[in-house]
């Protein structure tokens, strides 16, 4: 069980997800002290770099365009803008900083010459850099491993047997595409994706066996939770019972040993005892900072309680072993 691969069946990815929880976290945890240092958690920031007036029609996503949901369209932030915000982020703690864009895929103008320009001043900061800006070309994904980028985030969401009753403006191929793209430029893959959005276990199964199953398992898995937003398809879905999240938590650990496991979205709700079970159960980064894009979070302080509450230690940068990818500034003029 504890050997890393790559042809997992459903059926067996099934059968870990339905053990009874307590087993389960304690499987799981046996697996995350074999491949990590048990109660280090990295603390990653996210931040909204253009917010709003997506293309695109996610069910959960409040910056589709076609969604009325009161947020405002906010064009894309200046570079030194980003780099204060990421100055910040490290001081309270962060090691990985993520700037997220509300595109649905990447286009070649001045709009993306300039996330270049952000990638490599936050690289200056010795920071973990990651972007999620929708889909990408091979070319776009070294033009941004170039740039030194570490990471890039594409969601594959939900199950290939789902999606289409989620997203109608894209299909589970381009995701994996995408990936694909990333993981060809030698960038860090980061894919996970929500449950809560009508799914049956079943397609929580499929989607773990996707991710688990990809050449290479993603550097970092986020599970979110969907939090409902007023406006969009799914605001009447019910949150996510506690004990699902951590059961996906725990199944994501054991089958991809090596990635991180972030608990992501949702994480609000959760109280700090049920956050522990979850880092207990293999979860070994968290999103830090008031919001996550347009999303409530909780706030730097409040982590660094839970943090001295439950005994955990902040990762430190470039900890995994991944290839450093710093952009050679030394020969460039100011």
């Amino acid at each position: 069980m504890n050997n890393i691969r790559h042809n997992w069946t459903k059926e067996e990815i099934s059968e870990i997800y339905e053990r009874p929880l307590l087993s389960l976290i304690l499987d799981a945890a046996n697996v995350h002290k074999q491949y990590h240092s048990f109660g280090e958690v990295q603390i990653s920031s996210l931040l909204s770099i253009k917010t709003g007036g997506c293309s695109e029609d996610c069910s959960y996503c409040p910056q589709a365009a076609r969604f009325h949901t009161g947020i405002k369209v906010q064009a894309l932030m200046k570079v030194e803008e980003v780099v204060s915000a990421a100055k910040n982020a490290k001081a309270g703690g962060a090691s990985r900083f993520c700037m997220g864009a509300a595109w649905r895929e990447v286009r070649d103008n001045s709009d993306f010459d300039r996330v270049l320009d952000m990638v490599k001043e936050v690289n200056k900061l010795d920071m973990e850099v990651c972007c999620t800006l929708g889909m990408l070309t091979e070319y776009q994904a070294e033009r941004l491993a170039e740039a030194g980028l570490y990471a890039y985030n594409h969601n594959v969401d939900t199950s290939e047997e789902h999606y289409s009753e989620v997203i109608s403006t894209r299909t589970y191929d381009d995701r994996l595409k995408t990936l694909s793209n990333v993981r060809s430029a030698g960038i860090s893959v980061c894919s996970g994706g929500i449950i809560g959005l009508g799914e049956t276990n079943a397609d929580r199964i499929g989607m773990l066996q996707t991710l688990a199953n990809l050449p290479q398992h993603p550097g970092s898995v986020p599970i979110n939770a969907l939090v409902p937003v007023a406006g969009t398809p799914l605001e009447h879905n019910k949150r996510v019972p506690f004990d699902e999240l951590v059961r996906m938590v725990a199944t994501a650990r054991i089958v991809m040993p090596k990635s991180a496991v972030r608990l992501s979205a949702g994480r609000l709700e959760l109280s700090v005892a049920e956050q522990g079970l979850c880092f207990m159960a293999g979860a070994n980064s968290i999103f830090a900072g008031d919001k996550l894009l347009t999303t409530p979070n909780p706030e730097f302080n409040s982590d660094m309680e839970m943090f001295s509450i439950l005994g955990l230690t902040p990762k430190e940068a470039f900890a995994d072993g991944h290839p450093r990818r710093k952009h050679n500034l030394q020969h460039e003029p100011c």
